[in-house]
């Protein structure tokens, strides 16, 4: 039994039908559903008895001490986080309270049920935290990419606030013994992706004929991954990583975000074309660039390929196919995030959870 926190989420979601695709392993997810929590994410797990949701919060100590004495698991994976960089600027008290807080909570339940089991399940045990390469800051053009020792200089709430929850989970080990395993990966994209993140917006706003807005001159770069290779990387991380030590997760896909965007348009020209017969390029837009945005992200993933085989199997172009092939081929579930339909969801199957 495994138990993955923030399960309903993009990379969440993704993670749980990925790993029940892979093994007959159970799951208990556990997961707020804040706005981009999304259970229709899980439809295809719907009767599934493998797949075990609990709505709830990683700060309710009582109740992940109760899921913990429950079904026992051999791993917690944290996936659970804000993570939507805009929205930290505008309200990061959700930020300091899921990530730093809810993080320290959940430590603090595992570490407790650590404690208390016997030798070879403690021995066996795994807390694997899911983060992100922006806690490292930004790097100029000719840097060389982040590794698992550059300094963490975090320049957003939310890069702040997951620079934390790493600092805690490092703590955890070295004060407590925890088995800890820490992921830090670049810009995921995919299926299930909420539509404020980059791609998703872009697909979708070309689609309805709306402006593609672009912050700045669009120059700034970032790693790609796309999901299901994330999703590989971290069992391979859980299965053969070093308790206590953190692992880079990135795509070797350094893009300069106007250029995601014309691929994008590039895609969607030649997939659904508009009826018009212009190229839906004509509708990128230059935005004012947002507070303190980082320059450039960029991961050296070395780590992860010398030690534990890794390397990720899409390109950026494999991968954004298949992704704009996803969207265009699921306008019902697009069509229920734009609506609010989608939060429907957990009342309809799941009751009064």
């Amino acid at each position: 039994m495994i138990l993955v926190t923030g399960g309903a989420g993009f990379i969440g979601s993704n993670f749980v039908i990925d790993w029940l695709t892979q093994t007959d392993e159970p799951v208990v997810n556990l997961d707020k559903l804040t706005y981009a929590g999304n259970l229709q994410n899980l439809a295809s797990l719907q009767d599934d008895p493998r797949h075990v949701f609990v709505h709830g919060d990683i700060g309710d100590q009582t109740l992940i001490a109760s899921l913990l004495q429950q079904h026992r698991p051999r791993v917690i994976f944290n996936f659970a986080a804000e993570s939507h960089v805009d929205r930290s600027i505008s309200g990061p008290d959700a930020f300091v309270e899921t990530n730093i807080v809810g993080t320290f909570k959940l430590l603090e339940a595992a570490r407790a049920y650590w404690q208390a089991l016997p030798a070879a399940d403690q021995a066996a045990f795994r807390f694997l935290h899911v983060s992100t390469d922006e806690v490292y800051g930004t790097l100029g053009p000719q840097d060389a990419p982040f590794t698992e020792t550059t300094a963490y200089t975090p320049n957003s709430p939310y890069a702040a606030s997951k620079a934390a929850s790493d600092h805690l989970v490092r703590a955890y080990h070295h004060t407590y013994g925890l088995p800890v395993l820490t992921s830090n990966c670049s810009n995921n994209y995919g299926p299930y992706q909420f539509p404020e993140k980059l791609i998703p917006l872009m697909i979708i706003n070309a689609l309805n004929g709306k402006p593609l807005p672009v912050y700045g001159d669009g120059m700034q770069i970032r790693d790609w991954l796309y999901v299901k290779d994330h999703c590989n990387a971290i069992r391979q991380v859980l299965a053969h990583g070093r308790s206590g030590e953190t692992y880079n997760i990135g795509g070797w896909n350094e893009k300069a975000n106007i250029d995601i965007v014309r691929l994008i348009c590039q895609l969607l020209d030649e997939q659904r074309p508009r009826l018009d017969g212009k190229s839906y390029a004509e509708q990128i837009m230059h935005v004012a660039d947002r507070p303190g945005h980082d320059r450039r992200y960029a991961i050296d993933a070395g780590k992860i390929e010398r030690e534990l085989g890794w390397k990720p199997q899409e390109t950026f172009e494999t991968g954004i196919r298949k992704t704009v092939l996803w969207y265009l081929e699921n306008p019902a579930w697009v069509t229920h995030v734009q609506s609010g339909a989608y939060r429907d969801w957990l009342d309809t199957h799941y009751g009064n959870l």
